[in-house]
């Protein structure tokens, strides 16, 4: 039964209803009542969260009266959850091995909702009165619109309570060949025994694959599944292929059970694992009854969690070691929403930058001006995640386990919006979004300068300015051209391995144990590559072929040698692990790379036009000066959805970039041969070039005309809204913010774009700092996994002289930092 409220109460209520701001909460519409938006406290939290009855924003007991003074609200409903453990009776303890990569699902990894029985109360607060105990909702009496409010808040689902929490689980998209397969009436029958299962092609008899077309058995593919074969059911696809015969579908028959089994769709428009709600009848057909049938093999699901077993988890998570556990100020674990161990590695390298912590840390006055909507202003919830990992509010020895997590949900969403990849619940590239991250961040920087500490942006830590001098082999002319980027990407030289010879050693006593059949097994000789031969390899001299020379007015050949020009506060350092591989698809380097604790480039700085040179002269007929063996970029961004599609196929960021800009953005298709023609490449992976360096090349300049009209709608001249589109491939979203965001030299910024002098591909700010090229390794961001599509991210950080391995929530004493395994490492200047 409910009660009714107390006068004073009612007076305030009555008061809120006539100011008309209580919110009319719509079916679409999200409440925020699951986490504060200025900082990680939930209704888990000793005080709950408060819920704004107008705005819809939840709050901490300690920002509710900030959050009054700026909104003006004086009703709140409380939102407290309670927890307790469920009971386990004898005899229900499980296997709880995840098979299935998700969360909160059969088969999947345990989510803290299905091990706890849960309890919320709702209840009027009155700000800045805390007392809520005798106004537990529902309560008679309330004004009808406020009533409406405080059903609707504790009706509906909250931003975590979404299925966002679920996103994690490996989604499989129905084939579209799946409805009107092809199956030939061979009169062929699959025995149910699967001791008889054998490779058509090879007589294997593991990782075998159907074809539910034609009944034919064949090998997968090594390295792709994590198990040995030869490919065979891949080449029995296009030899069909070639025959006019589509048959696309494969199973893999070890994981047929009557749960389903593995599908993949070899397909080009799909070549992914696929869903086939046909399965049963297809398998039928070839003799196999699903019901009887019992798994043998390990799924790829169960495959792709087996990484942790491997070498290389091993070693970068510490296993085997007795680390102790860390606890206090900068040593705050971060939460794995499934897949956002990417995220969580980047943010504990950056909380250790000064200039992160002098614009973000413990600033309240970005809260005090944040506007309405603080989920969608990155300065708060930038600061909101750094305060939370560089105080200790949420440091405790329970944090490992505790209902109250520092879980950076609000800011994935934000940092993600609007892009093909990291808006999604998929695995990420690390150095891709680290890079991604700051682009953003050097927007809303520019967008709130009012707002954020002065001087130049964050990233202009990291910026650097790399000087490319190509020379005339026949003239001895040269040109010099500068470039921008935050990342100094190093390709391993295998050629220089310190240990090519117990490698080669080893390899040819593993060839002969795979001959004998011997199940003897050896520890793996992984070639080790002295760090110093990385930078060597940057700082190589490259022959150009097909050179125009405009002192010889002809095509010639030509040297280009690369140096650094800036050397930045920050450096940060990638090891190109990841390539692709003769079958197309992604791989991995299975290499050492011991890199030094202290390191310096001060033998790379660039020295400039020197006495005797003579530069090329500026080429009055016009002609294209040719740079590399790849086509010049077009001064437009290359399309996204052009970009997602080859980075879905295993291709990295830059090289998709590079494919779709180098075709005009004409389709993926045309892309991808590009692709296939250019992969090759020394510089396909390699960050873009700034195209104010190149000469242009013809591209469609036309934007969407209702894009337009919604951007001058909101005050902007035509021209500004062309010009934003265009430097935001099109995407209105990032346009308009485009033009907020450069408010303070619009007209320059038009001119940039039309003038095509912004860089491609890397928003990175024009803004470098210089300064001795002298550094100290403090951050490693270390990746497991046979591509960066899958597998965990872990960083291990220095901090106050001692070394701490961040693997999401656990926080630890590193005994043995990975420095010989890391993907991203990042230097401080000594």
């Amino acid at each position: 039964m409910s009660a009714r409220v107390d006068d004073d109460a009612l007076a305030v209520c009555v008061r809120a209803a006539e100011r008309g701001r209580i919110a009319r909460v719509r079916d679409d519409q999200t409440v925020f009542k699951d986490e504060c938006a200025f900082s990680f406290d939930s209704p888990l939290s000793a005080h709950g969260v408060y819920v704004n009855a107008e705005t819809l924003f939840g709050y901490s007991r300690k920002y509710v009266a900030l959050d009054a003074a700026r909104t003006g609200c004086e009703v709140y409903v409380r939102v407290k959850t309670t927890r307790t453990l469920k009971p386990t009776s004898e005899g229900e303890a499980k296997d709880e091995t995840p098979t299935t990569l998700g969360f909160g699902v059969d088969g999947g990894f345990a989510s803290e909702s299905d091990k706890y029985d849960v309890d919320t109360t709702y209840a009027l607060v009155i700000a800045p009165d805390f007392d809520d105990v005798s106004r537990a909702l529902p309560l008679e009496g309330l004004p009808e619109t406020l009533r409406e409010a405080c059903e609707k808040i504790a009706q509906k689902q909250g931003f975590h309570d979404t299925e966002e929490t679920k996103s994690w689980q490996e989604i499989r998209e129905v084939s579209r060949y799946a409805l009107e397969l092809a199956q030939e009436d061979n009169g062929k029958k699959i025995p149910s025994d699967p001791s008889k299962w054998r490779c058509e092609e090879t007589g294997e008899s593991g990782n075998l694959w159907v074809n539910l077309s034609d009944g034919h058995i064949g090998s997968g593919r090594r390295h792709f599944d994590g198990s040995g074969g030869n490919g065979s059911a891949l080449r029995h696809y296009e030899a069909m292929k070639a025959q006019g015969k589509h048959y696309p579908l494969v199973v893999k028959l070890g994981t047929i059970s009557a749960n389903g089994a593995d599908v993949y769709s070899y397909s080009p428009d799909e070549d992914d694992m696929v869903e086939d709600p046909y399965l049963a009848v297809h398998l039928r057909h070839w003799g196999i009854n699903m019901l009887s049938m019992e798994k043998t093999e390990k799924s790829m699901a169960e495959l792709q969690i087996e990484l942790n077993k491997g070498f290389e988890f091993d070693k970068i998570t510490e296993a085997g070691s007795q680390l102790e556990s860390a606890y206090g100020p900068r040593l705050v674990g971060l939460k794995n929403m499934g897949n956002t161990c990417y995220l969580n590695s980047v943010m504990q390298v950056l909380k250790q930058v000064p200039a992160v912590c002098d614009r973000y840390f413990d600033k309240y006055e970005i809260f005090q001006s944040a506007p309405e909507d603080p989920v969608t202003d990155f300065p708060t919830q930038m600061s909101k995640l750094v305060n939370a990992l560089v105080s200790d509010e949420y440091a405790s020895p329970e944090a490992e386990n505790a209902a109250v997590a520092v879980c950076p949900r609000m800011f994935k969403q934000l940092v993600g919006k609007g892009h093909p990849e990291f808006s999604t619940g998929r695995q990420q590239d690390a150095v891709e979004y680290f890079q991604h991250l700051l682009d953003v961040m050097t927007r809303a920087e520019r967008a709130a300068s009012s707002r954020v500490s002065a001087g130049p942006p964050t990233a202009a830590q990291f910026t650097f300015e790399i000087e490319d001098k190509l020379t005339c082999v026949e003239s001895g002319n040269v040109r010099y051209s500068t470039r921008k980027d935050n990342i100094l990407s190093l390709g391993i030289p295998l050629d220089k391995a310190t240990n090519k010879a117990s490698v080669a050693a080893f390899k040819e006593r593993e060839l002969k144990r795979q001959k004998k059949e011997e199940e003897d097994v050896e520890e793996i000789v992984r070639p080790e590559v002295p760090f110093s031969a990385c930078l060597e390899v940057f700082g190589s001299t490259e022959t150009v072929e097909d050179f125009y020379s405009t002192a010889l007015k002809r095509k010639s050949i030509a040297s280009k040698v690369a140096r650094m020009k800036t050397m930045p506060n920050f450096l940060a350092v990638q090891l190109r692990r990841y390539y692709v591989g003769d079958d197309w698809t992604p791989k991995k380097l299975d290499v050492l790379v011991d890199v030094p604790k202290t390191i310096s480039l001060e033998h790379l700085r660039a020295r400039g036009l020197q006495p005797g040179e003579v530069e090329l002269p500026e080429d009055q007929d016009g002609a294209a000066m040719e740079t590399s063996s790849t086509p010049a970029p077009a001064r437009v961004e290359p399309d996204m959805a052009i970009v997602s599609a080859l980075m879905s196929m295993g291709f990295s960021e830059n090289g998709s970039k590079r494919a779709a800009l180098a075709t005009n953005n004409a389709s993926t298709e045309v892309s991808m041969e590009w692709v296939f023609a250019h992969m090759e490449d020394a510089d396909f992976n390699e960050p873009l070039p700034d195209p104010s360096e190149l000469p242009s090349v013809s591209a469609p300049s036309a934007v969407n005309p209702e894009s337009v009209m919604m951007l001058t709608s909101m005050g902007f001249g035509e021209d500004a809204a062309e010009a934003a589109l265009k430097a935001c491939a099109g995407n209105l979203e990032r346009a308009a913010d485009w033009l907020f965001s450069h408010a303070d030299d619009l007209q320059s910024a038009i001119a940039q774009v039309n003038g095509a002098t912004n860089d491609v591909g890397t928003d990175v700010d024009s803004t470098t700092l210089d300064g001795a090229g002298e550094y100290e390794l403090f951050g490693i961001i270390s990746h497991m996994g046979g591509n960066t599509n899958c597998g965990h991210y872990v960083a291990h950080v220095e901090i106050d002289g001692k070394w701490y391995i961040f693997n999401d929530r656990k926080v630890a004493l590193s005994r043995q930092p990975p420095t010989d395994l890391g993907y991203l490492y990042v230097f401080r200047r000594r």
